[in-house]
């Protein structure tokens, strides 16, 4: 898995996946042209899209309806370093009535690879190559 991100100018960034692209951006008051959403909001995008992939899932595979499936994410910001911390997901799913299935959405959700990324903090190596040719 890999994804390759080409600066735009100013603040502005776009990410490449497999032929998809997105623009990332500052808001108006950080300095950006408000294009796309700020880093730390692709990962609540992130991790809320894994959330609802996987209670979707959930559902599927027993025959129920996930119209009207909402995940909403939210976190607070935290210094010392500087992150996001205390992420909340909220999965809204009207007319689930059953205890078991109600249970069965949350353990799918806990089970999305996001948020055992972040519950399993992976190593990360930062490299910087300043070798134009190899570059392009």
């Amino acid at each position: 898995m890999e994804i390759v991100v080409n600066y735009r100018g100013g603040v502005q960034f776009e990410a490449n996946a497999r032929g998809h692209q997105v623009v990332c951006d500052q808001p108006l008051d950080n300095g950006g042209a408000d294009a796309g959403m700020s880093p730390p909001e692709f990962l609540l995008a992130s991790l809320g899209t894994c959330a609802a992939f996987y209670a979707a899932q959930y559902l599927r595979t027993r025959s129920l309806p996930a119209d009207g499936l909402q995940v909403r994410v939210s976190a607070e910001k935290a210094m010392g370093p500087a992150r996001l911390a205390a992420f909340h997901i909220e999965v809204r799913l009207a007319g689930l009535a059953d205890d078991k299935h109600r249970e069965g959405v949350l353990r799918a959700v806990k089970a999305c690879l996001i948020h055992n990324t972040l519950l399993h903090p992976p190593a990360i190596d930062i490299a910087l190559n300043t070798d134009v040719a190899a570059l392009a």
